[in-house]
């Protein structure tokens, strides 16, 4: 089977690492927008090729597939979803994973998918509101409250804050801060003209984040083992949002913090959003769908946003975790035949992931970029760990960093305390040439944090229980000044039409 990777960075290298064991496999092509070391060397191994492009457009994107003429076409990143190179290629009668420019709105549209979520009534919704402009939201930023601020249409994990607004005698500071980082998203957001809202508000949410996904043919469905990503940039969870610096899975089909009624729970929802997203856009969903989810006080499995494909470093953990033909795997998804598929899940397996990045990321990407970096592999092998290559470029002998997550360590073992141990040692074998300094976070995968995890799960387990007793889940309410108590703090939500992005 020939096989076309569309992407370029470590999510796509995790893909063709999976893909390399399967029997079914004869080459390996990959359209990329930068030479990625990694992607060229699989390439190479199966007598493939990568081709360098602009991924995003996607009558390139088709014009090329059809010279390669491959049996499966598996696409890697939003983006090229957003643009609708999954469509395109569908059109040429190629057999595609990925999902439709329709279906991919559940990701590119942050106001869709909440709209979609209360239209069809999904548990784990939450309250926002959007707005289009500044002058809209300005106005409102002074009574919002403890709110969520980010950008209206995915931007690759950046730009989201989270405001504690609960004192009174800060409230004035707070709207401040509010008003600018709405600032900051609007004009994130200006570069975009393929959405119509700028800034969401949401209900601020506090628990334990992780992440599910699902495999669709469109008729049938299989869920992924869950997995917790680490999105903000340094230890004990501070500093700016990133695309995710690393996770853990395991053992077994979800982590020590969760239980199986919450992993079927989580599964559900991500079921029903598959099953009501198909009656709206009238197109199977094939592909990958996952929820970024929150374990909360509010509704116990709460949705933070959805993926409309694989997470990053998110699929980088399923390395040592699948056991069968990936491939064949993906490929019948692609083909409307999920059904006849199965895949097991190493149950005695548990995986860190870390991400690598230089400094200056994710606020400062032009100081991040051009870096050479050096790794040292065979050790990193001899450890029984694999290394990804994401965001770094081969260019003229040297690999040079593109100012994001630089590479991805995956170590594992029967206990996390090994894996941890693994993977502290492997990230530091990996060193920038001009001096740079380069930085992981040191605290994930560690006995430490998950015990905290675990408390923190434990705590909400017991709110949401009890509000579940009482009929609450998903209530909330607060007082306002001349209103009383009211159980939506965002004023209530505007509905928005397909039309409406």
């Amino acid at each position: 089977m020939r096989v076309l990777i569309v992407g370029s960075g470590a999510r796509e290298h995790a893909l063709a690492k999976l893909f390399m064991d399967s029997t079914m496999l004869s080459r390996i092509y990959v359209f990329a927008d930068y030479l990625n070391p990694g992607l060229k060397r699989e390439t190479e191994k199966t007598g493939g090729s990568i081709v360098i492009m602009n991924t995003n457009n996607a009558e390139t994107v088709r014009e090329k597939a059809k010279e390669v003429n491959p049996d499966l076409i598996v696409i890697g990143g939003e983006e090229p979803l957003f643009m609708g190179v999954s469509d395109a290629l569908r059109e040429e009668g190629f057999f595609v994973f990925g999902a439709s420019r329709k279906n991919a709105m559940i990701e590119q549209s942050k106001v869709f998918a909440r709209s979609f979520m209360w239209r069809n009534e999904i548990p784990g919704r939450l309250f926002f509101q959007a707005f289009k402009d500044l002058s809209e939201a300005e106005e409102f930023m002074k009574y919002a409250g403890d709110v969520v601020v980010k950008p209206a249409r995915q931007a690759g994990g950046k730009g989201v804050r989270v405001i504690r607004d609960t004192k009174a005698y800060l409230s004035e500071e707070k709207s401040s801060v509010k008003m600018k980082v709405a600032e900051d998203v609007y004009k994130q957001l200006s570069g975009y003209d393929d959405i119509d809202y700028k800034i969401l508000l949401e209900q601020r949410a506090e628990g334990v984040e992780y992440t599910l996904h699902v495999i669709s043919d469109g008729f049938y469905s299989i869920p992924l083992p869950i997995i917790q990503d680490h999105a903000h940039a340094f230890e004990y969870d501070i500093g700016p949002e990133t695309g995710g610096m690393g996770c853990i899975s395991g053992p077994g089909m979800y982590p020590p913090f969760l239980t199986k009624e919450e992993f079927n729970k989580t599964k559900e929802i991500v079921e029903k959003v598959l099953e009501n997203l198909k009656k709206e856009t009238k197109e199977p969903y094939v592909g990958v769908l996952a929820g970024q989810m929150m374990l909360t006080w509010v509704w116990g499995p709460t949705v933070i946003e959805f993926y409309s494909r694989f997470g990053d470093p998110e699929i980088s953990a399923l390395l040592p975790l699948v056991e069968g033909d990936f491939l064949e795997f993906v490929d019948k998804a692609s083909r409307e035949k999920l059904s006849s598929a199965s895949l097991k899940f190493k149950d005695d397996v548990s995986v860190v992931v870390k991400a690598i990045a230089p400094l200056g990321y994710p606020l400062y990407r032009n100081e991040a970029s051009n870096h050479p970096i050096t790794i040292d592999e065979k050790k990193i092998r001899n450890l029984g760990c694999e290394a990804l290559y994401g965001s770094v470029e081969q260019k003229d002998g040297k690999m040079l960093t593109k100012g994001s997550r630089a590479i991805e360590i995956v170590c594992y073992d029967s206990k996390y305390e090994v894996a941890y141990e693994k993977s502290e040692k492997a990230s530091n074998l990996i060193e920038a040439e001009d001096g740079w300094p380069l930085f992981y976070r040191s605290d994930i995968g560690s006995l430490s944090m998950i015990r905290e995890r675990t408390k923190v799960a434990e705590r909400m387990r017991r709110a949401y229980k009890y509000r579940e007793k009482k009929g609450l889940l998903g209530e909330f309410f607060v007082w306002l000044p001349e209103k009383g108590i009211i159980s939506n703090p965002l004023l209530g939500f505007k509905k928005v039409s397909e039309s409406e992005k």
